[in-house]
């Protein structure tokens, strides 16, 4: 039992600690991944800009994040928007395998066997100059299918899918 008892407080200090070494975007947030966006707009942009996608505005998508506990919204007007585009990356969880088989032994080869899939909408638009500008977000698995849809819809432009199992995933077949 005491053994028992080590192993699980060891696998919650590991799992934690490696839980903050990366960014995971939970289920119902998005992220900034990147872009033609200015630099003013997402500093530090250099890695993933965590936030929350806000669609309830009819008229623009709004992006609400902080920076130094400083709350900022970035909006793109739906009529400005020129395309849209989804796809996903799929990863196997080596990470996860590994650090499950360190600590409980071969049985965390099994992790090998789950993948991890990451959720990308790219949103092309023009910005209050004119200019064509390009937005790449990564979305959580929650807030896909309701996203892509009020997208479409909002904006009057069709989602392009980069693949079969792209335009699967985002209508939940």
């Amino acid at each position: 039992m005491k053994k028992m008892f080590s192993v699980l407080i060891l696998l919650s200090i590991f799992l934690n600690t490696t839980a903050f070494a990366i960014i995971r975007i939970d289920g119902d947030k998005a992220a900034y991944q990147g872009g033609t966006t200015k630099a003013k707009d997402f500093p530090g942009a250099d890695k993933p800009v965590e936030g929350r996608l806000n669609t309830s505005d009819e008229k623009e998508l709004k992006f609400e994040y902080s920076v130094n506990k400083e709350s900022k919204t970035y909006t793109i007007p739906y009529d400005q928007i020129i395309d849209l585009e989804y796809g996903q990356k799929a990863g196997r969880r080596v990470g996860a395998a590994v650090a499950t088989t360190i600590l409980l032994g071969p049985i965390g080869l099994l992790m090998l066997f789950s993948k991890k899939r990451k959720h990308y909408v790219t949103i092309g638009y023009k910005d209050a100059e004119g200019k064509e500008q390009a937005t790449v977000f990564e979305l959580g698995k929650d807030i896909i299918r309701t996203t892509l849809p009020i997208l479409e819809a909002r904006s009057g432009k069709k989602i392009e899918y980069q693949d079969e199992e792209a335009k699967k995933s985002a209508k939940g077949n």
